[in-house]
């Protein structure tokens, strides 16, 4: 029996083996804070493509310090840290899973930031430091680090490249008019800082690789913007260069993944179908989808075209072979672990 689940699939050259996406989820594990990947990541991405995931996304990776969620995030603002993030690229792709990368900034969501910066002055919350605004001219060098880590990413080897524009980063805030106050060419386009991201890193990948975005398409706040406001976002977005967008919500709001009143199984299937069926580009659709029998729906019935499993796998390394298993597919067991899945 086949399942749309594990159909191939193509995005420009990237070929996938399957439907199946490890989201990507922080680690805050990396070397003595210096935004170097350690061997638990090695082990932790390359078990799910052992366990049969078609592409592993690893988790946000920073273009500058001061712009990680915590000290102990990755980061690549470095040609040193190419080396470890082609240890990991190499062992997924030994396994037949391909791999991205997400890069981003953490903006004035930036924990261990002395002063973070931001689109405005404006702290995320009450218990958060106040962030300073950027100027013009840091926009820009912002941009251009964006830019050279993309160029790092693909020394790297990665398959695909994601940009943050979700979760209340950086990205996400200057597209919100809850935390871009700005007067400038960069309040009054809310869309501009995204586009100019997008473009610099475009320019540093081969022709065929596929650029993909994760955006939050609904902010879960008082005067947040919704769906419309997030598909003319991607609009822009794909004009400027991305190939697929990576549909999520939230970041400046209470309501997210973690099992808050809102967030049943399947709770943003509407925000990728919304966007697919808008603009006509691929579409990974997130949050919750960690039932094989709901992942497979949501496949065929053309609301998304990949799925991304985040908590799921995390529970489960090899959850893509008990979900072909559970929708009857042949499952690609390694040849040194059929013994655990005979019948």
């Amino acid at each position: 029996m086949s399942a749309h689940l594990f159909s191939p699939y193509r995005i420009g050259d990237l070929q996938l083996k399957n439907r199946v996406v490890m989201s990507p989820m922080c680690q805050y594990s990396a070397a003595a804070r210096d935004g170097k990947p350690t061997d638990w990541h090695l082990v932790h991405y390359a078990s799910r493509a052992v366990g049969g995931v078609g592409l592993v996304i690893m988790e946000m990776t920073d273009v500058e310090p001061d712009g990680r969620i915590s000290d102990y995030d990755l980061g690549i603002w470095s040609d040193d840290h190419t080396p470890a993030f082609a240890r990991i690229v190499d062992a997924c792709h030994e396994r037949g899973a391909k791999v991205g990368i997400q890069i981003g900034h953490a903006g004035r969501k930036a924990l261990d930031a002395a002063q973070p910066v931001a689109p405005s002055a404006l702290a995320f919350d009450a218990e958060s430091k106040t962030p300073r605004a950027l100027t013009a001219d840091e926009i820009r060098q912002i941009v251009d680090k964006f830019q050279a880590a993309a160029r790092r990413a693909v020394a790297a080897g990665v398959d695909l490249i994601e940009l943050h524009g979700a979760h209340g980063y950086l990205i996400h805030q200057f597209q919100s008019r809850h935390s871009n106050r700005r007067t400038d060419d960069y309040g009054e386009d809310l869309a501009r800082f995204g586009c100019e991201v997008v473009a610099a890193v475009k320019s540093e990948l081969p022709v065929g690789m596929p650029l993909q975005m994760r955006i939050s398409a609904l902010e879960y706040v008082a005067g947040g913007y919704a769906l419309d406001h997030a598909i003319s976002l991607c609009r822009r977005y794909k004009d400027a260069g991305v190939d697929a967008f990576d549909v999520s919500a939230g970041g400046e709001g209470p309501i997210g993944a973690a099992g808050r009143p809102g967030s049943h199984a399947g709770y943003q299937v509407p925000l990728a179908r919304g966007v697919r069926h808008a603009l006509g580009v691929p579409v990974v659709a997130v949050g919750r989808l960690d039932d094989p029998h709901l992942a497979e729906f949501v496949i065929a019935t053309g609301d998304a075209d990949l799925i991304a499993v985040g908590r799921g796998l995390l529970r489960d390394p090899y959850w893509a072979l008990h979900a072909a298993i559970a929708l009857g597919h042949d499952p690609a067991v390694p040849d040194q672990y059929t013994r655990g899945f005979a019948n």
